[in-house]
């Protein structure tokens, strides 16, 4: 009786963790799709890319807008969970800046092809705003102040400051393929070493 109870209480979580990995791939899809052709593209391109059937897309995400806040929230999720994996890993706190600055340009550019959908007035995506600032403020803060404590750039720019400056520079950046905001954010990042 037991073994069958412990088996019978493996199974929902196993498939639990199977859901979680298929659902992040469809995101992850959806997020390139959405990056390639826009938050209009058709279902069945993030369902050929994901491999799975449209049918599967709409059992997780019932409609367009479900889909697009769970990308957006994806993004936001992974951009804010790399900022300490890349302090941990990184040779140095600035180096782990310029890392994770290059992910946040990354999803900006993306997040700016979502713009389209994330229309005022649509209380679906009020907020998505407030969950940006609120998840991904202190990781940036958190990379700002290691590299600061560790004497390599200067400490007057808040992460405020710095994600506002980068995103500025990311605006219109996926319509033009002669702009490179990653090249501009580098250039800023650089900009706050401190000589020596």
């Amino acid at each position: 009786m037991n073994d069958s109870g412990e088996s019978a209480g493996r199974a929902p979580r196993a498939k639990r963790a199977d859901a979680r990995r298929n659902q992040e791939s469809l995101l992850d899809a959806a997020a390139a799709i959405f990056a390639e052709s826009g938050v209009e593209a058709p279902v069945r391109d993030v369902a050929a890319r994901a491999g799975v059937g449209t049918a599967t897309i709409y059992r997780h995400f019932p409609t367009r807008a479900d889909l697009v806040i769970a990308v957006y929230r994806h993004q936001v999720e992974a951009c804010a969970e790399a900022g300490p994996a890349l302090l941990d890993a990184g040779p140095s706190p600035h180096a782990a800046l310029v890392r994770w600055i290059d992910l946040f340009v990354d999803f900006l550019v993306t997040k700016h092809g979502l713009a389209a959908v994330l229309q005022p007035g649509n209380t679906a995506f009020d907020g998505l705003h407030g969950y940006f600032l609120d998840r991904l403020l202190p990781v940036c803060t958190q990379l700002l102040d290691a590299a600061t404590e560790a004497g390599e750039i200067r400490p007057d720019l808040t992460a405020y400051e710095l994600m506002r400056g980068v995103g500025n520079l990311c605006i219109g950046a996926g319509d033009d393929p002669r702009y490179d905001a990653r090249r501009l954010a580098a250039l800023l990042i650089d900009g706050l070493r401190l000589p020596g």
